[in-house]
C-alpha cells in the first residue's frame, strides 16, 4: 500500500469518501465496512486528509467520534464535490441533463402541479426531477439537488435564494379531539400541551411562541410523515402553512387556521456558483407561474430592501 499524501500533494476522491462515510457513522468500524476497506486503511485515510488541510475534521478524544466545528463545516462542501464528480461520470446523464429540484415537504405547493407540466411542455429535452431530500435545504448544501423550494429563513452559507411568495400558517390537531371542531386557533391553544416538532426539515421552533408562553412539552421527529402520525395519534399538535394542508391531507388530521402566527416565506434557492445551464428558466418560469395567480400578492420587503 502506497504512503498517503502529506501536505502539498493533492486531495483524492477516496479522502473525501472516507470521511464522508465517517461523518455519516461517526464510526470507523463501520465506516471500514461501508467502504470495503479495514479500519487502519480508512483511519490513515482520515489522517492524510486532515494533514493536508491543517485542521482536525474529527474529534477521538472520546469513545464516540463526534466531527469538530471545522468537520461540520467541511463536509457539505465535501459532499458537493463527490456529487459533481459522480454526476459528471454517470453515462445515463451524458446526452440528458436533468435539473434536479429538490424540497423538504410540499414542493411549490398550489403551484407544483402547474410548474412541472409547464417545464415538460417548454423545456422536453431538460427533465425537471422533483426530489423530496428531509434536511433544511433539501439536499443543496450537500450538492444532491440543483435548486430546492425551502420555507423559512435559511441560514447556510453559499446560498443564494428569493423569495417566491408567503404562506399563512394553519394549526394541525387531531382530527377527533376537542381542538379540530374550532373555526379558528390561536398559539396559545397549542401550548397547553405537547407540540410536534420536525426538527430536521420542518420550520416551526418553540420560538414561534412568546418567551412566557412556550408549549408545555414537545415530541421532535425528523420528517413530514412521523409529524402527520404522531398528530393524528394524538401525540400532540403541530404548526405548519396552507401547502400541507393542501398536499397532505390525512383522515386523522385536521387543519385549522392559525390566527397570531407570522406567514412563512417560500424560496427558491441555489448555490451562489455556476451551476446547472437550465436553473435560469427554472426561476423564470416559477414567477411566471406564481404572476398567473390572481390571488397572489408579492411578498412584503423590509424598507430599503430593493425590488425583487
Amino acid at each position: 500500500m502506497s504512503e498517503e499524501p502529506t501536505t502539498g500533494r493533492p486531495v483524492e476522491l477516496r479522502h473525501l469518501r472516507a470521511f464522508l462515510a465517517v461523518a455519516d457513522e461517526l464510526n470507523i468500524t463501520r465506516a471500514a465496512a461501508r467502504l470495503r476497506l479495514t479500519q487502519p486503511a480508512v483511519s490513515r485515510t482520515l489522517a492524510a486528509l486532515e494533514r493536508h488541510l491543517g485542521v482536525r475534521l474529527v474529534d477521538r478524544s472520546t469513545h464516540h467520534l463526534a466531527l469538530t466545528p471545522d468537520g461540520v463545516a467541511f463536509r457539505d462542501k465535501a459532499a458537493a464535490a463527490v456529487a459533481a464528480f459522480d454526476e459528471a461520470l454517470d453515462p445515463g446523464r451524458l446526452r440528458t441533463w436533468p435539473l434536479r429540484l429538490g424540497h423538504a415537504w410540499s414542493a411549490f405547493g398550489p403551484y407544483t402541479t402547474p410548474l412541472l407540466r409547464t417545464w415538460q411542455e417548454r423545456f422536453p429535452g431538460t427533465p425537471l426531477e422533483l426530489l423530496r431530500i428531509d434536511d433544511r435545504t433539501a439536499g443543496l448544501t450537500r450538492g444532491e439537488v440543483d435548486a430546492a423550494l425551502l420555507r423559512g429563513p435559511v441560514d447556510a452559507p453559499g446560498l443564494v435564494a428569493e423569495v417566491l411568495f408567503t404562506e399563512v400558517r394553519v394549526a394541525a390537531v387531531t382530527a377527533d379531539g376537542p381542538l379540530a371542531a374550532r373555526t379558528s386557533l390561536e398559539l396559545a391553544d397549542l401550548a397547553g400541551g405537547p407540540v410536534v416538532l420536525n426538527t430536521v426539515s420542518g420550520t416551526t421552533t418553540v420560538d414561534l411562541w412568546p418567551p412566557h408562553a412556550r408549549p408545555a412539552a414537545t415530541l421532535t421527529v425528523g420528517n413530514t410523515d412521523d409529524w402527520l402520525t404522531a398528530i393524528a395519534a394524538g401525540r400532540g399538535s403541530g404548526v405548519s402553512t396552507t401547502s400541507t394542508a393542501d398536499l397532505h391531507p390525512h383522515a386523522g388530521v385536521a387543519y385549522v387556521p392559525l390566527v397570531d402566527a407570522p406567514a412563512v416565506p417560500v424560496l427558491l434557492a441555489r448555490r451562489d456558483a455556476p451551476g446547472h445551464p437550465a436553473l435560469h428558466h427554472l426561476i423564470s418560469l416559477a414567477r411566471e407561474i406564481i404572476a398567473r395567480d390572481p390571488a397572489h400578492r408579492p411578498p412584503e420587503r423590509a424598507p430599503g430592501e430593493p425590488p425583487r
